[in-house]
């Protein structure tokens, strides 16, 4: 069938084959010209075909023929993968490129390569796939044509583009979380979290509420959220809570709660228990891993099965992919005294 395509459209066969796999060695005019002739002749790839060439390859690493873009718009460009989280999504997602003849290449968005620059840059690179990791803020992407690309997310934020995203199943894993501390022994757990709705912090709120709905009511503590910029100024309202509600253990996805406790003067794990939402950042050894290299490959996956598919720019239907984490016990959440 793609030696008939080669011949309808006057080309070779290995400009059809390449097309067909989406090649950045054919340009993009010609692979939409090369995809809308072969539907129209209703040619599909044949997947036994498909399966014995992966095969033969099967346990050798593909040639890296080309490069999937890692965008980082950070003010301060190294302080993206100072996260230790952050950082093993790009490790998941590099392997998970690697694997399938890829390179992850990050590019620095800033006042050098302005969204034009960077838009003809990817073009003249071949470049189709593009992965936004996290960003604390919305980068002004000026009229970057997003069309011309395949875009996922490893985050909710960005919210422009408005691209597939692939990210922690916040709502499940603070349920799971709960849950471990409850089979723990802990009975009294409140949530400290921070007071900024563009932070997503409602998924958080809405696996706590759950998880709480099967407490008795006497045990279902009031969330507390700190200032989303200057937590320690929030240490008058978290003193005044703790004293009130005296909590036995303490769930946050605030990475140093522990250090403004103790300014509260609470000690870990001696006064209460604490874990974390992301205990990869966070400074506590009990909580929740959200399977940050997980995140990074379902991403890159997730990429080239829309390259593959020639699905470019803003989907009409939104795609969120939610990986689960697993729970991590810890010398911060010990055994409460009460079952010693």
């Amino acid at each position: 069938m793609q030696r008939d395509i080669a011949r309808a459209l006057g080309i070779s066969q290995v400009a059809v084959s390449l097309a067909l796999r989406n090649s950045p060695r054919v340009s993009e005019e010609r692979r939409k010209q090369i995809h809308e002739a072969a539907e129209r002749m209703g040619y599909f790839p044949d997947p036994l075909a498909t399966g014995l060439v992966r095969a033969k390859t099967r346990g050798v690493s593909p040639k890296v023929r080309a490069s999937l873009a890692w965008l980082n718009c950070w003010p301060d460009p190294k302080q993206l993968r100072s996260y230790p989280i952050f950082e093993r999504y790009w490790l998941g997602a590099q392997a998970a490129a690697e694997k399938f003849g890829y390179r992850l290449e990050e590019f620095i968005c800033n006042e050098r390569l302005s969204p034009a620059r960077l838009e003809a840059v990817l073009v003249a690179r071949g470049i189709q796939g593009i992965l936004l990791p996290p960003h604390s803020f919305q980068p002004d992407w000026g009229g970057f044509d997003w069309r011309r690309f395949s875009v996922v997310r490893l985050s909710r934020t960005p919210q422009a583009p408005l691209a597939h995203v692939v990210t922690a199943d916040q709502v499940q894993n603070t349920i799971d979380a709960i849950k471990a501390m409850r089979a723990s022994g802990y009975r009294r757990i409140g949530f400290v979290a921070f007071d900024d709705p563009s932070n997503y912090r409602w998924l958080f709120d809405a696996g706590f509420l759950r998880a709480q709905s099967e407490m008795a009511s006497a045990d279902r503590l009031p969330i507390i959220g700190l200032h989303p910029i200057h937590p320690r100024t929030s240490q008058p309202e978290l003193t005044a809570w703790l004293q009130r509600e005296k909590p036995d253990a303490i769930l946050t996805p605030y990475p140093e709660l522990r250090e403004l406790l103790e300014v509260c003067g609470y000690s870990v794990p001696g006064d209460l228990g604490l874990a974390s939402v992301s205990n990869i950042d966070a400074i506590t050894n009990a909580g929740i891993d959200q399977n940050p290299e997980e995140i990074g490959r379902v991403a890159v996956l997730t990429l080239i099965s829309l390259m593959y598919d020639n699905d470019r720019g803003v989907p009409s239907v939104l795609r969120e992919i939610l990986i689960r984490g697993k729970w991590v016990s810890g010398t911060t959440l010990p055994l409460p005294r009460r079952h010693l």
